[in-house]
């Protein structure tokens, strides 16, 4: 049989057939494989399919046969298995840093690791609309850019942009570009973070990728390497709740003993944990003293406290009490709430009155006014933990 002019694609397009058209449940037959040739203007013997299937084989190809007489062959086995291609899927489908759009084209590219059986049962599954994805479509390019200066040792300039109430992009610092030394790119809270040495604050500060514009590489060599090796990456993570800064502290929470698996989940198996009573475990944990660590801990409710240290405690009281205030239907101004009765802890006492002090009265005689009470009464209580009135602050410090 005379060859054909693309005789020399032959066991590109065989090989191609029985990664799109098999899988456990589809075999092709040496007829078959024939007919697809043919239409692909290639001619082909029974013969020479057999031997090609052999030179596959030999290449690395899994191509097996089934038992029967009528069975065909299949490709037995893939670079990735049907499993983990729908693992990755997942992960796409449920990236926010991935916009919709870029999450359709890697799905579809993620859908060519399959047979084309295979493949419409992961496009069935697929569901990328109405889930909060990015809308920064050059997050693809950040990325490459930050770990081309990171594999070159050199900073990055990029500006930074917030949104406002009329969903409109408002850069930070006027549009004036940040500097930095990139270190490290970390996942958190279903969004990508680049963590960075800022040489003028002389810190590692984080950064969300898909909130960066017009970034490039810039002639600067990295600075911050001894800072950066001090930091343990998956212990960093831990500590700081949705890559937000605040002062990192040891604290011991009070917990129902039904949250020790959130905890471990949170902080990781290393997490100190140990029962307190009958119904309870303490934790020991590092963290970021921050409003959204606080926010995330009023989500577990009276289920969890914190223990110790005491001014730790006393500013999450602090916290839960001005949202208190700022949602009160009842209190028309702020200098018209409804009087409620100080507590008798001096630390929770240290809370309230500063945060009144702070945001309704002017004095301490205004506030004790208001809760039908003697200011002195107030001075001697927090007097026995070391806390004076400075009348100029307003404060007890």
């Amino acid at each position: 049989m005379p060859k054909s002019d693309n005789q020399k694609q032959k066991l590109l397009h065989i090989e191609q057939l029985f990664r799109t058209q098999t899988d456990e449940a589809h075999t092709v037959t040496v007829s078959q494989i024939i007919e697809y040739l043919e239409q692909r203007g290639i001619r082909a013997e029974r013969k020479s399919i057999y031997s090609d299937l052999k030179t596959l084989c030999d290449f690395g190809l899994d191509i097996i046969k089934g038992d029967g007489p009528r069975d065909g062959y299949r490709l037995a086995s893939r670079e990735f298995e049907l499993a983990e291609v729908k693992l990755l899927v997942d992960l796409v489908q449920s990236a926010r840093f991935i916009t919709e759009k870029k999450s359709r084209e890697l799905i579809a590219k993620l859908e060519g690791l399959a047979s084309h059986w295979d493949a419409g049962r992961l496009h069935r599954q697929v569901v990328v609309a109405d889930r909060a994805k990015s809308v920064n479509e050059s997050i693809y390019y950040s990325v490459d850019v930050i770990h081309t200066a990171i594999a070159g040792n050199v900073q990055v300039r990029f500006q930074y942009f917030d949104w406002n109430a009329k969903k409109e992009r408002t850069l930070r610092k006027n549009g004036a570009f940040y500097q930095v030394s990139p270190w490290l790119l970390t996942f958190d809270d279903e969004n990508y973070y680049l963590v960075a040495y800022d040489s003028a604050a002389a810190l590692m500060k984080h950064y969300r990728v898909d909130k960066m514009l017009c970034i490039e590489t810039a002639c600067d060599s990295r600075e911050g390497r001894g800072v950066y090796e001090t930091i343990d990456v998956a212990a960093y993570s831990r500590k700081t709740f949705g890559m937000f800064a605040g002062t990192e502290r040891t604290l011991q929470l009070l917990c129902d003993s039904s949250l020790a698996g959130v905890m471990i989940d949170r902080f990781g198996p290393g997490a100190a944990i140990r029962p307190w009573g009958s119904d309870r475990i303490l934790v020991r944990v590092t963290v970021s003293v921050s409003p959204q660590f606080f926010g995330w801990l009023a989500g577990l409710s009276r289920k969890a406290v914190i223990h110790a240290p005491a001014d730790v405690a006393a500013e999450y009281r602090g916290y839960l009490l001005d949202i208190l205030q700022e949602i009160s239907d009842n209190t028309p101004t702020r200098k018209e709430t409804v009087t409620m009765t100080l507590p008798t802890d001096p630390i929770l006492l240290l809370s309230v009155v500063n945060t009144q002090l702070r945001d309704q009265y002017a004095t301490l005689d205004e506030l004790a006014k208001s809760h039908m009470t003697d200011p002195q009464a107030i001075i001697e209580k927090l007097a026995a933990v070391n806390y004076r009135y400075d009348a100029d602050q307003n404060q007890f410090r």
